[in-house]
């Protein structure tokens, strides 16, 4: 089993991008993504790294396994 670690948000926009999302786009206070109907908001975390919580919602939200994320 492979663990999650925090990731840069570039990557973490990369990673979404190769999953079928689109963006990211402009909203009032942080910007998002889409896929079809779906629409998640990424953290904007100024030069650090998006840490392990945010990401485990993210993934809880679009509802892949841990495993195939790390494997993108």
């Amino acid at each position: 089993m492979f663990k999650l670690s925090p990731l840069k948000r570039e990557i973490l926009i990369s990673k979404l991008r190769k999953l079928g999302f689109s963006g990211p786009f402009s909203a009032t206070k942080h910007q998002y993504m889409k896929r079809n109907a779906e629409k998640i908001f990424i953290p904007n975390p100024h030069g650090k790294d998006i840490g392990l919580p945010i990401i485990r919602k993210i993934l809880n939200q679009i509802g892949i396994d841990r495993n195939k994320w790390i494997k993108l």
